[in-house]
């Protein structure tokens, strides 16, 4: 799995949550650091942080969905985002996200979200 997160608060909390769930965790600290490291691993899963310095989630999703174009490969991409305000879900979506996660993010709710999307990759 592979951790788009730039807040050094949220990467610890993150990765202990992941982690202590069994889940294998690469972490990157921007959108354009994802994108290097999607193009160098192999990843089942992305969390992305949504807003971002430098390259926000966005634009790193947009990125690495025109990168899998005319490949089978397509890898689930969940959104993290303070901003769960009308319009939001629809912008992670627009961009290729494959569904999102409010911050602060509530371990139930990060479980079922991950859950959801490998579901839907069977």
């Amino acid at each position: 799995m592979l951790l788009v997160e730039d807040n050094a608060v949220n990467q610890k909390l993150f990765l202990r949550v992941l982690e202590k769930l069994g889940h294998q965790v690469t972490l990157s600290c921007d959108g354009e650091h994802a994108l290097e490291q999607h193009a160098g691993g192999d990843f089942d899963l992305i969390l992305m942080d949504v807003q971002m310095p430098r390259m926000d989630g966005l634009q790193a999703t947009l990125g690495i969905r025109k990168r899998e174009r005319g490949t089978a490969r397509r890898i689930p991409i969940l959104g993290l985002t303070a901003h769960a305000m009308k319009g939001d879900r629809e912008r992670c979506l627009e961009a290729g996200m494959d569904g999102y996660v409010a911050k602060p993010v509530r371990t139930e709710d990060l479980v079922e979200a991950i859950a959801g999307v490998l579901a839907a990759r069977v």
